[in-house]
């Protein structure tokens, strides 16, 4: 088996920065499918969908009937169920491509990258993978720093070689 190629140490401060942009995105994207959870259940389980501005009062939900093959919505307001979707949708773009970053850096095999892109998809996973790919990060990047730092000072207590001038 071939050993998967590890990350270099010229690169750790740009995982760190990362890893740090991965988190903050992986929460919002988290929050944004539990939030387009939550919108579909009362669209499609209650028929209705959260209007702003609505005549009926700042925040209404406003009935969704079933017009041929379409939901259509009674609402007049900015409609806050479209704006989740939406919202949801393009955040998840920004997920990805901080998903392949880390996963670019750190140099992971690719059914990890696949398991990070589930996150915005799978309902909670993008919290439980965010707690698992901080945590590997950081203890792979403190397991490293450690090794350098008792190489070098292993190197720098090492007696030296005499040199010509201290020979004479």
């Amino acid at each position: 088996m071939v050993p998967m190629p590890q990350p270099r140490i010229a690169t750790f401060p740009q995982i760190r920065r990362a890893v740090r942009f991965y988190q903050i995105t992986s929460v919002i994207t988290g929050v944004g499918l539990l939030l387009l959870c939550a919108e579909m259940v009362m669209k499609y389980g209650f028929h209705v969908e959260l209007f702003l501005n609505d005549p009926q009062g700042f925040l209404a939900w406003r009935e969704v009937v079933l017009q041929g093959d379409e939901w259509v919505s009674t609402g007049e307001g900015l409609n806050l169920s479209l704006g989740i979707l939406i919202a949801h949708g393009w955040f998840y773009v920004v997920y990805i491509l901080a998903c392949f970053r880390v996963w670019s850096l750190m140099r992971w095999p690719f059914w990890r990258l696949i398991m990070l892109f589930g996150g915005g998809v799978v309902p909670f996973l993008s919290f439980i993978m965010e707690f698992i790919v901080a945590r590997d990060v950081k203890a792979y990047l403190s397991g490293r720093e450690e090794r350098l730092a008792e190489k070098k000072a292993a190197a720098a207590a090492a007696p030296t070689p005499p040199t010509e001038e201290a020979a004479r």
